[in-house]
C-alpha cells in the first residue's frame, strides 16, 4: 500500500511556499526520489494520476523510493509570483535560476525528512535541465540524477524554438519573443496539451498506444492545478513563462550550466522516436561533459514518445520503469 501526504514547503524568500506529494509504502529503503515536471504541467498531472498504474510517483514507492513531486514557485499549488496574480509585467517570470533555489529548499526538506545525506534527482523536460543545474551546483546533495528528454544546449536546429521561429524576437534576432507566449506566464488549454503528444504517436488510433482514462485524468489534473481555470472559457491553467525562455536559448546554443561539475550517478534516456522537444545531441553533448559523474548511462527507449511514463507498458513505460528502478538500486 502506497500512503502520500502533501506537504507545503517554505521556500527561500518570506511568503513562498512549495507544493510537495510524497508517495511512500512500507518498504522505503532506497535513496528518496524528487521528480520534477516539464515547463507547462505540474506535478499531479505529471507524476500522480489516479488511473490504476499511470501513477511514477506511486511506482516508485512500490520499488522502495520514498518519492516526492513538487511543483516550483508560479506552477500549480505553489506561491505564485505578482506578476502572474496582476498580469501586469510582459517579462517571462520564473527563471532557472529561481527553480534551482526551489529545489535547494525541497533537497533541505527531503534529507530532514528522510534522514538520508544525498537524494535522486528525476526530471522530465525542462525538469531534466532544472535538475541538471542543481546537481552541478550542489554535486554533494545528488547521488542519482535522471534527466529524460531534455535540452542541454550548443545543438542543431529545434523544431520550434530555433532562429527565425515565433520564439524569436523578430526586431532582435537571438532574443527571446515573449509576447508570442502571452508575456509572464501563458494560459494552457486542454486542448493544447495534446497536439504534441497526439503528433508524437505513430499510428492514427491514439487509444491504442495511450489509455484514453489517461487522457482525461491527465488533462482533468492539468486543469484542476489552477483555482483561477474555471473563470475562463475555455478552462485553462497558468504556467510561467521562464521555462520558455531558458528553452529558447538552450535551443539556440547557450550552454546555462556545466554538467562536469556533477558528481553523482547519472541516466540520460531519450525515446527512439523523434522528439518534439529535445534532440539526440542534447542527449550526447550532455553525456559527453559528464567528465566527473561517478557513472553515465545513455538508454534509447525503443520507439518511446516524449510522453513515455504516461503511454501504455508496452509503448515504453514498463522499459522506462525498469531502467529507472535498475539506475537507482546501483
Amino acid at each position: 500500500m502506497v500512503e502520500r501526504t502533501d506537504h507545503y514547503v517554505p521556500g527561500d524568500q518570506p511568503g513562498l511556499l512549495l507544493f510537495v506529494r510524497e508517495a511512500v509504502s512500507a518498504r522505503a529503503e532506497g535513496v528518496p526520489v524528487i521528480a520534477l515536471h516539464g515547463a507547462r504541467v505540474p506535478a499531479v498531472a505529471s507524476f500522480d494520476l489516479s488511473v490504476p498504474g499511470y501513477s511514477l510517483i506511486e511506482s516508485l514507492a512500490i520499488a522502495g523510493h520514498r518519492t516526492f513531486a513538487f511543483e516550483p514557485r508560479g506552477y500549480g499549488r505553489s506561491t505564485r509570483p505578482a506578476a502572474m496574480e496582476d498580469g501586469a509585467s510582459l517579462d517571462p517570470v520564473v527563471r532557472s535560476n529561481e527553480v534551482v533555489r526551489d529545489i535547494g529548499s525541497v533537497v533541505d526538506f527531503v534529507l530532514e525528512h528522510t534522514g538520508f545525506n544525498s537524494v535522486a534527482l528525476l526530471g522530465w523536460a525542462t525538469g531534466g535541465h532544472w535538475c541538471g543545474y542543481f546537481s552541478s551546483l550542489y554535486p554533494d546533495a545528488v547521488s542519482h540524477l535522471i534527466v529524460y528528454n531534455s535540452l542541454y544546449g550548443r545543438c542543431d536546429a529545434h523544431p520550434f524554438l530555433e532562429h527565425g521561429s515565433p520564439a524569436e524576437d523578430p526586431e532582435r534576432p537571438g532574443r527571446f519573443n515573449s509576447s508570442v507566449f502571452g508575456g509572464a506566464y501563458r494560459l494552457n488549454t486542454a486542448a493544447s496539451l495534446l497536439e504534441s503528444w497526439d503528433n508524437s504517436i505513430p499510428q492514427d488510433d491514439k487509444s491504442a498506444w495511450r489509455d484514453p482514462a489517461v487522457t482525461e485524468a491527465y488533462l482533468n489534473a492539468a486543469i484542476a492545478s489552477d483555482d483561477t481555470a474555471a473563470t475562463r472559457e475555455p478552462p485553462s491553467f497558468r504556467s510561467p513563462n521562464g521555462a520558455m525562455e531558458d528553452s529558447f536559448y538552450l535551443a539556440i546554443g547557450h550552454q546555462m550550466w556545466d554538467a562536469s561539475l556533477i558528481t553523482g550517478k547519472v541516466l540520460i534516456i531519450r525515446g527512439a522516436l523523434d522528439d518534439f522537444w529535445s534532440r539526440p545531441q542534447d542527449a550526447e553533448n550532455l553525456a559527453a561533459d559528464l567528465i566527473h559523474a561517478a557513472s553515465v548511462e545513455v538508454v534509447k527507449l525503443n520507439q518511446a514518445t516524449h510522453y513515455v511514463h504516461l503511454d501504455r507498458p508496452e509503448h515504453g513505460r514498463d522499459q522506462f520503469l525498469c531502467e529507472v528502478i535498475r539506475f537507482l538500486s546501483t
